[in-house]
């Protein structure tokens, strides 16, 4: 029970380390080449 309080304090700065929402890729959205469609063969 120790390092149970431990985890919790690691968990919790580990999961706000991220970005909110899905991410974009940088530069124009006229210079983005992925993600494409490929042709169906």
């Amino acid at each position: 029970m120790k390092f149970l309080p431990l985890t919790l304090l690691a968990l919790l700065a580990l999961a706000s380390c991220g970005k909110r929402g899905n991410p974009l890729p940088p530069g124009p959205a006229g210079d983005i080449t992925y993600p494409h469609t490929y042709p169906s063969n």
